[in-house]
């Protein structure tokens, strides 16, 4: 059965339209998942709270032990990979990434960025062929389709791919860049605009956004019901 892992990356705790000062990502992905749990409830949800228990920044002790063959691991370098290993089980799991993010200064939280270098990780989830210089590079989680949701909020507006402020956007395609890197490949998108100018503006996005979750939670149960999923290694 398919297996979702949800992700929250905003700073703000709450969901917005319900507690003050609350997150409009945070709202989208309880949405999604809501929706999702009503209809099959007998799929596994894994949740990570990362915005408000980031991720560890990755460190020296991190690279020194991550670019070191498994088998000649030390105790401290097994150690040091611990939330990493933790975090890419979890990714590697999934069928079904929800990622719910603001965009914070023309990119992805820093929670976000932390989590992403966390689990791009060589032998885990994309290795090199050395044979192939010109193209290195060889994603790892390809053994079965999975799909990522980027449900994202912004101030701003028009920033959507060939829109008018796009060049600003630097949120959803790293991290779809990020997740193609090590085979995650089928990207749905969904964003709230406008908290900035608020109004009409920013109520009508929402009630764009929220139609068009309730469509891709239809859209991805149908799809994952008829080709189920394998089971992880």
């Amino acid at each position: 059965m398919p297996h979702i892992l949800h992700i929250d990356a905003s700073a703000r705790p709450g969901l917005a339209g319900k507690d003050l000062h609350g997150s409009h990502s945070r709202h989208l992905t309880h949405q999604f998942v809501s929706q999702w749990q009503a209809r099959r409830p007998q799929d596994e949800v894994t949740y990570r709270d990362i915005g408000q228990q980031p991720p560890t920044i990755i460190s020296h002790d991190w690279i020194a032990s991550a670019f070191k063959p498994e088998a000649q691991r030390e105790a401290w370098m097994k150690d040091a990979l611990l939330e990493s290993d933790q975090l890419v089980d979890e990714l590697v799991a999934a069928d079904v990434v929800v990622i719910g993010t603001p965009l914070y200064n023309f990119g992805m939280p820093a929670s976000l960025k932390a989590w992403v270098d966390q689990v791009v990780r060589l032998g885990r989830t994309v290795d090199i062929d050395a044979g192939n210089p010109t193209d290195p590079y060889a994603p790892l989680l390809t053994d079965r389709p999975r799909h990522a949701v980027f449900l994202t909020a912004r101030g701003g507006v028009n920033m959507a791919p060939d829109e008018a402020m796009a060049h600003m956007n630097h949120l959803e395609p790293n991290l779809a860049t990020a997740l193609a890197f090590i085979g995650i490949n089928r990207i749905h998108t969904i964003a709230i605009e406008g908290q900035e100018v608020g109004g009409e503006v920013l109520a009508k996005s929402i009630t764009e956004a929220t139609r068009k979750v309730e469509q891709l939670v239809d859209d991805l149960q149908r799809v994952l019901t008829a080709t189920p999923s394998l089971e992880p290694a």
